[in-house]
């Protein structure tokens, strides 16, 4: 886009000079004059080309200052929810944990309240949120199909994911990720790789996802959940990897 609003102004610049080195090769006075036109016409488009990329670097700031507090507002909504979970499970109950003993990832019991943190500051904000279910399975497709180790998969999610992104361990052993300021699109590419980061430590796995975002899919904690469920069944039909998108959101 720069490159093509910066055209004119070029083309302006180099038809002056080969003007005015005409009019001063001939001293013919009209060359000089269109020589004069010609550079006006080139300061003009300077000026404009100059006032574009001041407003985009403008704009650049402001949402790269929007994200940065999305993020910052995340990570301290993570916080507060680590430090309650801290204080009200201290002795240590059964089945509120704060992380899966097999992985070191979050519990279900911190998932389903981060969600209602994450999609609340996506409302206020603007912004998209997604929601991942995986399920990673070995002995595809010429045999049934078993789990994979749950601290490879885990160690796979943490060295792809970002730090505003949570990842968690279900207690019927599927991952969630909660992917911070990620569309359709963006979430498909965390899968991916992902699934190659799997691929890279363990040959023979298969991966199954269901993708559901928000608002695009699903506009309350509920229906995100069960979009994403719905998109992973989907995805569990193929003996194949798989990563199956929920459909859009109705009113």
């Amino acid at each position: 886009m720069t490159g093509r609003t910066a055209l004119p102004g070029v083309m302006a610049g180099v038809l002056g000079l080969a003007a005015g080195m005409i009019a001063f090769a001939t001293d013919e006075r009209l060359f000089g004059a269109v020589a004069g036109l010609l550079a006006l016409a080139a300061s003009v488009a300077g000026v404009r080309l100059a006032q574009q990329l001041t407003e985009q670097a403008a704009l650049q700031r402001l949402v790269e200052d929007e994200l940065r507090a999305v993020r910052n507002e995340a990570q301290e909504a993570e916080e507060r929810l680590l430090s309650s979970y801290d204080d009200e499970y201290a002795d240590g109950e059964p089945g509120d944990n704060l992380t899966d003993p097999d992985t070191g990832l979050f519990s279900e019991s911190f998932f389903n309240v981060a969600l209602e943190s994450r999609i609340a500051a996506a409302r206020r904000h603007l912004r998209p949120v997604a929601v991942v279910l995986l399920e990673v399975v070995q002995g595809l497709p010429h045999n049934e199909p078993y789990d994979a180790d749950a601290e490879l998969v885990a160690e796979s999610i943490r060295v792809t994911l970002r730090e505003a992104d949570t990842a968690c361990r279900l207690r019927n052993g599927y991952f969630a990720l909660l992917l911070e300021d990620t569309p359709e699109n963006g979430a498909i590419w965390t899968v991916e790789r992902i699934r190659r980061q799997l691929l890279g430590a363990q040959a023979g796995v298969t991966l199954w996802a269901g993708v559901a975002c928000y608002p695009a899919h699903a506009f309350s904690t509920g229906e995100i959940m069960s979009a994403a469920e719905s998109a992973l069944i989907s995805a569990r039909e193929w003996r194949q990897d798989r990563i199956e998108v929920a459909s859009a959101a109705t009113d």
